[in-house]
């Protein structure tokens, strides 16, 4: 049901940008149907509505501009009648005697009268959703994300129009909305753009050999920094669900964008503005955790950012580790976002402690396996009393230069005032930093 207030915000949105004052089932009648309904491949399955209940030798192809009329009025009656199950108020209960059924979605049993233009505005809030891997979908009640949501509408509606991409599939407009809105506020976003900009962005899959053409769910991510793009200080709720023959409602999720932009500007005061241009592409893809993982943790930020992969890594010998420089530049930038301490300073102690750590390695008696052992086994443990184990080893060492001692004495310091999250971030990030300067000295 929450489709119909989404569907209400847009409405008021577009009527002030347009200048035009439709109700929900002008918008529908003139705008919407259109470009939904009115050619041989819909942008969107209208699970049992009229739409798609084909009489005998009817097909959705096949159907002339009479018989595409004589549907939507077939739909305008079942509103006038009173119908309100879900084939006729998108994301309303399904039509049953019984409990809500599993396609029922977005519903409530609270006794809410539902008018003729509440159920017009469900299909338009309906079909802003942004669809995400994973089967989930977003819904933002957002006068601005739903407006420019709804402009790639005529684009999706133009390329299946199109006969030299007459494979390219119908029905997937909510997929569509989650690859359009995240071009559309993206900084590389151009005004002049066409069918093989999606195509390059990995958007669009064309196999040539296959013949086929296929819109790609976008990441969840990726969606969430391109908003964050566009709005750097905000934090947005959507409502996370999926629509399908059995129906999903997570609830409703804060998005703290504003991490977004901080993940961004830390990757840049680190590896520099060309480093940044070039790989925040390749960058952003290594975020996040699955979507309903991420939905767990009651909010998106920067916990549900955890770059792919890193807790498996974590879990290696720090010999065994190994990154790309891309990997390795994503790691540390995210680790270094969930430690409180100044961005730039932490980012240089831990350079400078894992190389303190790689000279203590390499001091001892040749061919000796001892510091190694206890770098890689004691030093980089998840709890405080067992890596203060190992360092006290370190110090207590009479074999150590002091200047080593000195550092891990400074160390000591640090970890004695971090809280549990954030030495177990510092633990992981300056993991990482050893084994990266531990491979720049070749050592074997």
């Amino acid at each position: 049901m929450y489709t119909t207030t989404v569907g209400k915000t847009f409405l008021q949105e577009y009527n002030r940008r347009n200048n035009t004052e439709f109700s929900a089932r002008e918008f529908f009648d003139k705008v919407f149907h259109p470009l939904f309904f009115g050619h041989k491949k819909y942008l969107f399955w209208a699970q049992n509505s009229p739409f798609v209940q084909m009489k005998k030798g009817q097909k959705v192809h096949l159907l002339t501009n009479e018989e595409r009329l004589i549907k939507l009025e077939e739909l305008h009656e079942k509103i006038e009648n009173g119908d309100r199950d879900f084939s006729i108020a998108l994301a309303y209960p399904a039509a049953t005697t019984k409990e809500f059924a599993t396609t029922s979605g977005l519903v409530t049993d609270i006794n809410i009268i539902t008018t003729k233009e509440d159920v017009y505005t469900s299909w338009i809030g309906g079909t802003l959703s942004l669809g995400v891997a994973g089967g989930f979908a977003l819904l933002f009640n957002d006068p601005e994300i739903t407006y420019a949501t709804f402009t790639g509408w005529k684009i999706y509606r133009n390329y299946l129009n199109d006969h030299a991409l007459d494979k390219l599939p119908g029905n997937k407009i909510i997929t569509w909305n989650g690859q359009w809105l995240e071009y559309y506020f993206h900084k590389r976003f151009r005004k002049d753009f066409d069918f093989n900009d999606f195509v390059n962005r990995n958007a669009i899959k064309k196999d040539e050999q296959k013949n086929t053409i296929e819109i790609q769910t976008i990441e969840w991510s990726k969606l969430f920094f391109s908003l964050s793009n566009k709005f750097p200080s905000s934090a947005k709720t959507a409502y996370v669900f999926a629509i399908g023959q059995t129906n999903k409602t997570v609830g409703f999720i804060p998005f703290q964008f504003k991490t977004g932009r901080l993940l961004h500007r830390i990757y840049q005061q680190l590896f520099g503005e060309e480093n940044y241009k070039t790989n925040v592409s390749d960058f952003e893809k290594l975020f996040g955790k699955h979507i309903k993982r991420a939905c767990e943790l009651g909010n998106i930020g920067l916990q549900a950012l955890e770059p792919k992969n890193i807790a498996k890594n974590f879990q290696k010998d720090t010999s065994k580790i190994k990154l790309d420089k891309i990997t390795f530049q994503t790691y540390k930038t995210w680790l270094i976002a969930m430690i409180s301490k100044n961005k730039t300073e932490i980012s240089d102690y831990t350079r400078d402690i894992a190389a303190a750590l790689v000279a203590y390695r390499n001091g001892g008696k040749k061919g000796s396996t001892i510091r190694k052992n206890l770098l890689e086994k004691d030093f980089f443990k998840t709890s405080k009393k067992e890596f203060l184990k190992a360092l006290d080893k370190i110090v207590s060492d009479d074999t150590v230069e002091m200047k080593t001692v000195k550092k891990m004495n400074g160390l000591r310091d640090y970890i004695h005032f971090t809280n549990r999250d954030e030495f177990v971030y510092f633990i992981l990030l300056l993991k990482f930093d050893y084994s990266y300067a531990e491979r720049n000295s070749q050592i074997k």
